[in-house]
């Protein structure tokens, strides 16, 4: 029964949340580092063949895979402080979504202009995230900050 107590029950959940984060770490650490690559060759290729029209979509294209290898590191930075810290930090959290829906945003396609539901969600969800940073970063102010600032 020592082994279902509530201790060692506990610990060996922590144990394994530890691990499983570990593993998706260094996963997402090399799914990371190949699009990285297949990035650069791509974009190199398409530098060489000088008959590439960045303006034919090939430039929104190119940022949206950048933007998604940026996103994907901020997930890893959401990882390695909860291994850091054992704790989710909110603000990194809030970031990430913040540049997920900027990515959107950036790479929505002719024509999404005329969907005005669409356009208004998206500027309410920016506003919903930018808001919660806002109140999380002045959640966290310290009362020497506060003395500082007047």
């Amino acid at each position: 029964m020592k082994l279902l107590s509530d201790k060692n029950f506990l610990d060996a959940i922590h144990s394994y949340e530890r691990q499983l984060a570990k593993l998706l770490a260094v996963l997402l650490a090399i799914v990371v580092g190949v699009a990285s690559i297949e990035l650069v060759i791509q974009s190199g290729w398409k530098i060489v063949q000088l008959q590439t029209d960045w303006f034919d979509g090939s430039m929104i294209k190119l940022l949206d895979r950048l933007l998604l290898i940026f996103i994907a590191l901020e997930v890893l930075q959401n990882v390695t402080a909860y291994l850091k810290d054992q704790a989710i930090q909110i603000e990194l959290v809030l970031l990430t979504a913040l540049t997920a829906v900027a990515r959107k945003v950036i790479v929505l396609p002719p024509g999404t202009e005329s969907k005005p539901a669409l356009m208004a969600g998206f500027g309410i969800i920016v506003v919903g995230l930018g808001a919660a940073y806002w109140l999380v970063r002045l959640a966290r102010r310290t009362p020497e900050l506060d003395d500082q600032l007047g």
